[in-house]
Order: structure tokens, then C-alpha cells, then sequence
């Protein structure tokens, strides 16, 4: 098997998993809780390294925490949702980042926020392929649910759709897509993959699934150029699939 193989596919698995995440978080409205538990991740990796257990499994129950506080910050107080989520954003990656020195872990900071494509493994692929499955699960047993609850939330709430589980599954599935993309561009650069690979054509598309799949499209072209240039130029992967991201919404540039 050629060097290149398993990141390239890495990267092709993230550039898929992450867009079809994203498209259910922009429809429903709860993009800005990804870029929260994408940060909330690390004092759970810190945790669990700790320990000597799997770094996965703290963050992605880090992640879903952060999601948990800032809900029940905002819903207990009445405060801007906006401002809680950054603030718990920040004092849980501030967290993250205290522990590492506190608990003398040796952890590659830099790796973590940014992603180091090239370092992955089977283990990484396993985890994507597990967030793959969860989504997967997710959208075929509840679409039509979640159909409702991005078109009218008030309208699902009042038919008695579980409105509060439906969104404790979307965030516990992208601590699990978080996590596992970290490996691929970093808890910070994969909030491009989320967003960026959505916005192009997401008004002329005539239904939740055939978002998805245009998005996943997308966002495994941006990811394969990205890797493919960045083994051309010698550069890091990861940032260079996120400088993609931002070229992709550039104005001028176009997805017809």
C-alpha cells in the first residue's frame, strides 16, 4: 500500500462526514454549538490521556458537556445564546489548554488544533468510520423529524416531537465527527469543513438529502485538492484544506 493511501482516504472520509454534519447543523440552526463543542473537546482528550484511556471517548463526552452547559446556561438565565456559547467556548478550551501542563501530558498542542494528516492510522479511520455509522443512524431514523425541526422548530416542539433529544443526538453525532476529524485538519480547522462545503448551491436544492450528498461532494473535492497540493507544495494539509474552504466562498468563485 503506497505511503499516501491511508491519509488520502482520511481525507477523502473527513471531506464526506463533516459537510453532511454541517447541513443538518445550517438547517438546523445550530452551526455556532459546532464551533463550541469543536474547542470543548480538548479538556476531555486531556482527561482521558490521563488516565490511559482512549482520547476519543473523553472528547467527544467533553464536547457534548460544553453543549450541555452552555444550553443549560442560556435556558436557565435567558441570556444572548451567542454570548454563553462563546464564553463556554473559551473557558473550556482555556481548560483544555491548562490541563496539558497541570496533569504533564505530553501532547502535541499543535496537532490537536490544527490536524496532522499525515500521522494517521487505522485507529483513525476506525473513528471516522464509527462517526460515519452514527450519522448515518441518526438521518435514517429520524429525517422526517429532523425535515421539521429545521423548517419550523416551534412546529415540531407543538406536534410533540422530541425536539430536546433530536438535538442531544445531532450534538453527541458531531463530537463524534469532531473527534474523529481531528486526526485529519485539527478541532479548529474542521469548523471549515462544516460550514464551507454547505453554503454553495444549499438554496437550490430541493431537499435535505440532496443537500447532503452535494455538500458531501463538495467537501471531498475541497479535502482531496487540498491533500493532493499540499504534497505538491510541501505543506501542511490540514491549514491548506481550510485556506480551500475560504477560497470556496471567495466571491467569484461559483459550484454549478
Amino acid at each position: 500500500m503506497p505511503w499516501w493511501f491511508l491519509p488520502l482516504l482520511m481525507a477523502l472520509m473527513v471531506g464526506l462526514l463533516c459537510p453532511a454534519t454541517g447541513t443538518l447543523l445550517v438547517t438546523q440552526r445550530r452551526l455556532l454549538q459546532s464551533n463550541l463543542i469543536s474547542h470543548a473537546v480538548l479538556p476531555g482528550l486531556a482527561v482521558a490521556l490521563a488516565l490511559g484511556l482512549d482520547p476519543a471517548l473523553g472528547g467527544v463526552l467533553s464536547g457534548v458537556l460544553g453543549a450541555l452547559v452552555a444550553e443549560r446556561l442560556q435556558r436557565r438565565d435567558g441570556r444572548s445564546h451567542e454570548a454563553v456559547i462563546n464564553t463556554v467556548l473559551a473557558g473550556f478550551l482555556g481548560l483544555g489548554v491548562l490541563l496539558i501542563p497541570l496533569l504533564n501530558l505530553r501532547l502535541d498542542l499543535e496537532a490537536v488544533l490544527f490536524g496532522d494528516l499525515l500521522a494517521v492510522g487505522s485507529s483513525d479511520l476506525l473513528r471516522t468510520l464509527i462517526a460515519a455509522a452514527s450519522l448515518l443512524l441518526l438521518v435514517v431514523c429520524s429525517y422526517r423529524s429532523l425535515v421539521y425541526l429545521g423548517v419550523d422548530p416551534d412546529g415540531a416542539a407543538a406536534v410533540g416531537l422530541p425536539v430536546r433529544g433530536l438535538r442531544l443526538a445531532l450534538a453527541f453525532v458531531t463530537a463524534l465527527v469532531v473527534v474523529s476529524a481531528m486526526a485529519a485538519v485539527g478541532v479548529v480547522l474542521v469548523i471549515a469543513l462544516l460550514c464551507a462545503p454547505v453554503l454553495p448551491g444549499l438554496h437550490r436544492v430541493t431537499s435535505l438529502r440532496a443537500a447532503m450528498l452535494r455538500s458531501s461532494l463538495v467537501g471531498m473535492a475541497l479535502s482531496g485538492a487540498g491533500f493532493a497540493l499540499a504534497l505538491f507544495l510541501n505543506l501542511p494539509p490540514g491549514p491548506l484544506i481550510g485556506v480551500a474552504c475560504l477560497g470556496l466562498l471567495l466571491p467569484g468563485s461559483r459550484i454549478r
